[in-house]
């Protein structure tokens, strides 16, 4: 069945006057204006809105995500009083629940403090809070039961358990210590049917917002057995899905190459070729933790010590990392390193310049984040075709108030530098990493382009505003960049004839370059030539 689509704005760099787009089943067969176009059995009037391509989020987190739809959601609250009384209400509004669930929480909030004796008092159940930045969990003394962390608890290769001064166990548990302790434990509490509608509502929540794409950055083994099952079950899910499996820190190599080798099997029967739809991308590794709290690892100390050895270190031994990634790119699996702090940059980027090919082809491995960089960084990115993956939300001036205490002006200055690593000539590719941040893709554009707060959007504050990309700049990093990032651009991430029917209709104004982002609407998301989100046309 052909479907025209008429009287809109198509955005496609190939045909850029077009007006009109055909599909016909799930592809794209014309692109162009209304008086040439094919005969169709079905036309649709765009009224003058314009059609993206769909968005691909270059950067999430999908189980984590979707369970963070049913949380306690903390990231309003300002202060510990605001904390405690969320989740007060949040407790007496699930009177049955067993466990509290929360989310959203900053350090910045507590004073850096997050001490399970601040909750304790709150509601005998165990409480669990991810911090906004899923580097940390805070845990009252019930939660910390549960877990079964005690004093005689290990940290992990990796991470750190906040200790009192007797070494008992305190609330917060950081880095790997989140990852390999609370992460599976929260996922073993869930029943299997709770993770599969995790899933669901995720995905729901994404088609809403304009997604047809996602590439996840943690999968483990909870995730692959759930999207895994769906996906065996026959349950249509509507969404392109690239994961990469994440690779925790071990004190052996053999302890860190088990863990890339089981990427490797699953890659091998779900790749590119065998089902591009749905498959292992490659692997993940967090080389360093976040800024708020003061676990990226930096070149120079943090601003606030007085004592100017105390500094931030990268998670990894340099020499196990390089197996890490040697043994995934061998293989064939793309490496993606989270990379906040500018000492973990330069570290990511080394380690990727011992696999970079000499042959002029590119393997299209990636940087996460770039926070905070060195001006030589961008040019090393380009020369090495290392992907910049960037989640622009995350520059919002809301949340970074208290970086200029904590990295000084000089090097505030030279955060999130967009602009730099596009000039350059990296090639972008823009995500959320929600759920982190919010997944909806016009709040991600609009601090991409205007370095203004999508929280506070009557604040005139801006962060390094020499560094925003025109709106073409970022509506094709969200889409055909993100594409780009996993090998996807051939199938979709553009507007193109012969390309997979994957794009949303949207009311927006594209002349402001970003002004109004705020105030831009998804009517419609189209998946594989079948509407998905929206009044059905």
């Amino acid at each position: 069945m052909k479907t025209l689509f008429r009287n809109g704005v198509i955005t496609s760099s190939a045909q850029p006057t077009a007006t009109s787009l055909v599909i016909e089943d799930d592809r794209i067969i014309y692109v162009g204006s209304q008086q040439d176009a094919p005969p169709a059995d079905k036309q649709i009037d765009l009224a003058g809105r314009r059609v993206l391509p769909g968005f691909i989020d270059g950067h999430m987190h999908l189980l984590l995500f979707g369970a963070s739809l049913s949380k306690i959601d903390l990231s309003p609250c300002k202060s510990l009083a605001d904390i405690r009384s969320t989740i007060k209400a949040g407790a007496a509004a699930r009177p049955d629940a067993p466990r509290l669930f929360c989310s959203g929480w900053m350090h910045s909030m507590t004073d850096n403090k997050a001490l399970a004796s601040m909750l304790d008092d709150l509601d005998p159940r165990p409480i669990f809070i991810d911090a906004k930045d899923l580097h940390s969990a805070w845990c009252n003394s019930a939660a910390l039961a549960e877990l079964g962390v005690t004093a005689s608890t290990p940290d992990p290769e990796g991470g750190s358990i906040s200790r009192d001064e007797a070494g008992n166990p305190s609330g917060l548990l950081s880095e790997s210590a989140a990852v390999t302790i609370v992460w599976p434990h929260v996922a073993k509490v869930a029943t299997a049917e709770e993770k599969r509608g995790f899933v669901r509502n995720a995905v729901r929540a994404y088609n809403a917002a304009g997604y047809t794409g996602m590439v996840e950055m943690a999968t483990d083994e909870n995730i692959w057995d759930i999207v895994c099952g769906l996906r065996e079950s026959g349950e249509e899910v509507p969404i392109r899905l690239a994961m990469h499996w994440i690779i925790t820190p071990a004190v052996t190599e053999e302890g860190v190459l088990r863990q890339v080798d089981r990427a490797i099997e699953l890659h091998k029967k779900y790749n590119k070729a065998t089902s591009p739809d749905f498959r292992i991308a490659g692997i993940k590794i967090i080389c360093d933790g976040v800024v708020d709290a003061c676990t990226a690892a930096l070149l120079e100390p943090y601003s606030h010590n007085t004592d100017t050895s105390i500094n931030a270190s990268p998670l990894w031994d340099p020499a196990l990392l390089r197996a890490a990634v040697q043994r995934a790119d061998a293989a064939g699996l793309q490496c993606a390193l989270h990379a906040i702090g500018d000492a973990a940059v330069r570290l990511a980027i080394d380690t990727l310049e011992t696999i970079a090919p000499t042959d002029g082809t590119c393997k299209r491995h990636r940087i996460e984040h770039l926070e905070v960089t060195s001006p030589t960084d961008a040019t090393r990115l380009a020369a090495l075709g290392i992907t910049a993956s960037i989640q622009p939300v995350h520059a919002d001036p809301a949340i970074l108030r208290a970086w200029p205490r904590l990295l000084g002006p000089e090097r505030v200055a030279r955060a999130f530098a967009y602009r730099e690593f596009q000039e350059k000539g990296a090639k972008l590719a823009i995500g959320t990493d929600s759920p982190t941040a919010p997944h909806l893709p016009f709040r991600n554009l609009y601090t991409a382009t205007t370095r203004r707060s999508a929280r506070e959007p009557e604040s005139t504050e801006t962060v390094n505003e020499g560094f925003k990309l025109e709106l073409a700049q970022a509506v094709q990093g969200a889409t055909l960049g993100s594409a780009y990032s996993c090998f996807a651009d051939d199938a979709v991430g553009s507007l193109e004839v012969g390309k997979k029917a994957d794009f949303v209709v949207v009311e927006m104004e594209w002349e402001d370059n970003g002004e109004s982002l705020l105030d831009a609407r998804v009517e419609q998301t189209w998946f594989g030539g079948r509407q998905v989100f929206g009044e059905i046309a």
